[in-house]
C-alpha cells in the first residue's frame, strides 16, 4: 500500500483481508499490523467464498492449466506466470465487485456460511 496507493497509506483509509493462513495469524504479522494501525477486515472460518484468491484466482489458474503435463518445475512456473498475465483488468475488477457482494451476503446472513454467487 504504501508504494502502490501512498494517499492511501498516509490517511491510512484503506484494510487489509486476508484468509485464516497460520501465517498470516502468526505473532509477527499482528504485532506488524498493530504496530502501523492496518485495519483489519477478518475471514471467518472456513469462508474460501470471501478470498477473492480462492472464487476468482485460482479457479482461472486451474482451468487454464488442468490436464497439462509439465516436465520442470520451471516449465509449470513459465506457464503460470503467463496465464496468470492473461488475466484481464476488468476482470480483476469484476472480481472485486464480486467481492463486495459476498461480504454483503457475509454480513446479510449474520456470518451463516453460504455457498456460490445465487440468492
Amino acid at each position: 500500500m504504501r508504494r502502490k496507493r501512498p494517499e492511501l497509506w498516509e490517511n491510512q483509509t484503506w484494510m487489509l483481508h486476508h484468509d485464516n493462513a497460520p501465517a498470516h495469524a502468526s505473532f509477527l504479522i499482528r504485532s506488524y499490523l498493530e504496530k502501523h494501525q492496518t485495519s483489519i477486515v477478518l475471514q471467518p472460518p472456513y469462508s474460501p467464498d470471501l478470498a477473492p484468491a480462492d472464487f476468482f484466482l485460482f479457479p482461472k489458474l486451474k482451468t487454464t492449466l488442468k490436464g497439462r503435463r509439465f516436465q520442470t518445475i520451471e516449465e509449470f512456473q513459465e506457464n503460470a506466470v503467463r496465464d496468470l498475465s492473461a488475466i484481464t483488468e476488468i476482470a480483476f475488477k469484476e472480481a472485486f465487485q464480486q467481492w463486495k457482494k459476498r461480504w454483503e451476503r457475509h454480513i446479510a446472513s449474520r456470518g451463516d456460511y453460504f455457498e456460490g454467487d445465487s440468492a
